[in-house]
């Protein structure tokens, strides 16, 4: 299978939609980003529809009928009888003249082709020998069968969708032509591949963005001539709607939704159902609802309406061909998967935390039904363990609660109201209360003064590394308080710096012991130095007294 449906890795965000909302979930998820898994997908186009961030593109077919076009050979238009619900009030005529300005040959009404269709399944049926028969216009559903139901191939039907139909009138009539199918839909363009009767694939919103670049706008005008019943095709139960059942004693159903053809495929495959002929589609609400249409919010009603409106009361006159000329094979397409043992799932499962049935949450929030089928998924490497949401969780919350309850910080949070919420063990050691109970749901006045939270909450600015003594403990602390604005909770962090606090004071009563011993010491210095110099200043005059008497004696001699 080409790759008709790709992913912008640079838009994908790990929101799992892709994944939920994927019938088969044929989606693997690595190195946080979606892949599709072409061998599993059937091209519905669902996650392309609900991607929130438009990751998912189909791959523009544009270029290649542009060179078509540069050849010699006639380029012939198949437009798909839903046109009329995206090109509101705009008819085969006036998209006909467009699509020449474009530089298409010619437009024509895969309706025809659908008329062939309709008249080669009332073949069958008047011939009786199918006892349950399944519509073959929907290429996402033939590809469901044969990659998920094969059991039940033999009873779809071997016709070729209206496209390839057309396509082989076209150039059986036309020689030489080349012919490009318009419509809503992703499949078409595989379909074309795989088959070869269709050269190229545009959708609607292909087509728009062409006309848009050239400037071109197709006449919003109405047909002169009637239409045909099988433009009903695009709606739920048109194909029946188109067929005479009256007359072929089989029970006509309609089922529309990929999950819905599922459960009809598992009936039949259980015997259920007998003697009936089933038309289904992959898109709710037929292929007006198709996912390129869908993506830009059109309504199914209003669709469906457009549809109805136009369509004619008889069949378009057409050269029916012989049966073998719309004959179809089906074979079955292997996936490439490998189913894990039991013990490997649970293994799987004790790593997402699943040790028992109540673990198993099936919350639906990675995509799968259930923990087993996730735990499938990841064993054949489309999923992870971290897409688990109450896995996250707990991790989150278990690797949350070690770091609080552990911490030497004592930590509580209050409410908006300022009201307990959590309190760590370190901080009832801190503020001596014996149990978490007795405080949960309490005001924030029990255990502390309650002014700067209130500050706080009523600023928005928090605090960080304050020292405060809380008296009524005997400790010092360092207080962090924040507040969270979005979840409205304040965060309460105290180191306790009670001991520091002491070893400080102690060591400044020491330094200030020491300092009085000095300066006692040398004020004691200061006294011996005074009273020596003292008694040295006596003995001094003294000597001095002697020495001139002793001067003046010899002088006298």
């Amino acid at each position: 299978m080409a790759e008709f449906l790709k992913l912008k890795k640079s838009n994908c965000k790990n929101c799992y939609k892709c994944i939920r909302h994927c019938p088969v979930k044929s989606i693997r998820f690595s190195g946080n980003q979606a892949h599709i898994v072409k061998d599993e997908c059937i091209l519905c186009g669902r996650c392309f529809v609900v991607c929130p961030q438009n990751a998912k593109q189909i791959a523009d077919s544009t270029e290649v009928v542009r060179t078509l076009m540069m050849g010699t050979d006639p380029v012939i238009a198949s437009l798909a009888p839903s046109f009329i619900a995206n090109y509101e009030g705009v008819g085969i005529e006036s998209m006909r003249e467009a699509l020449k300005k474009i530089g298409f040959t010619d437009a024509e009404e895969t309706a025809i082709g659908a008329t062939m269709v309709k008249k080669e399944y009332e073949r069958i049926l008047e011939e009786g020998t199918q006892d349950v028969l399944i519509s073959s216009a929907c290429h996402s559903v033939n590809l469901l069968i044969q990659k998920y139901f094969p059991a039940e191939l033999p009873f779809l039907a071997d016709v070729k969708s209206p496209m390839q139909a057309h396509a082989a009138d076209i150039k059986r009539r036309i020689p030489n032509a080349k012919v490009v199918f318009i419509g809503p839909c992703v499949a078409k363009k595989d379909e074309a591949d795989y088959y070869k009767d269709v050269d190229a694939v545009l959708t609607f919103e292909e087509l728009s963005d062409w006309f848009e670049k050239v400037r071109v706008t197709p006449e919003q005008k109405t047909d002169e001539n009637p239409g045909s019943l099988t433009r009903l095709f695009p709606t739920p139960g048109g194909i029946i709607k188109t067929m005479d059942i009256g007359k072929f004693g089989y029970t006509f159903l309609s089922v529309d939704g990929v999950e819905n053809c599922m459960a009809a495929l598992r009936d039949i495959e259980a015997g259920k159902l007998q003697k009936c002929f089933i038309e289904m589609s992959a898109c709710v609400g037929g292929c007006v609802g198709g996912p390129v249409m869908e993506k830009h919010s059109r309504s199914h009603l209003r669709g469906y309406l457009a549809v109805a409106e136009y369509a004619g009361k008889n069949d378009f006159e057409v050269e029916q061909p012989d049966p073998e000329l719309l004959r179809k094979r089906f074979e079955c397409i292997e996936r490439n998967t490998t189913m894990p043992t039991e013990y490997e799932i649970m293994d799987i499962m004790r790593q997402m935390g699943k040790n028992k049935p109540a673990d198993e949450l099936n919350c639906g929030s990675c995509g799968y039904d259930t923990c087993r089928d996730k735990a499938i998924a990841i064993y054949q490497g489309k999923a992870e363990i971290s897409m688990c949401l109450p896995f996250l969780k707990d991790r989150a919350e278990n690797f949350s609660d070690t770091i609080i309850k552990n911490t030497p910080n004592g930590v509580f949070v209050l409410n908006e109201n300022l009201e307990v919420q959590q309190i760590n063990r370190a901080a009832l050691r801190m503020m001596n209360i014996m149990r978490e109970s007795d405080v949960l749901g309490e005001p924030v006045v029990r255990i502390m003064d309650p002014k700067l939270f209130m500050d706080v909450k009523r600023t928005g600015r928090g605090v960080s590394g304050m020292h405060v003594y809380l008296a009524e403990y005997d400790r010092y602390v360092d207080q962090t308080v924040i507040f969270d604005r979005e979840s409205r909770i304040l965060i309460c962090i105290m180191r306790d710096v009670t001991d520091e606090e002491t070893a400080r004071e102690k060591k400044e009563e020491v330094n200030r012991q020491t300092i009085e011993i000095a300066d006692k010491v040398v004020q004691n210095q200061m006294r011996i130095v005074q009273e020596i110099a003292s008694l040295l200043g006596e003995t001094a005059a003294e000597t001095k007294i002697a020495l001139t008497k002793l001067k003046e004696s010899i002088a006298d001699e």
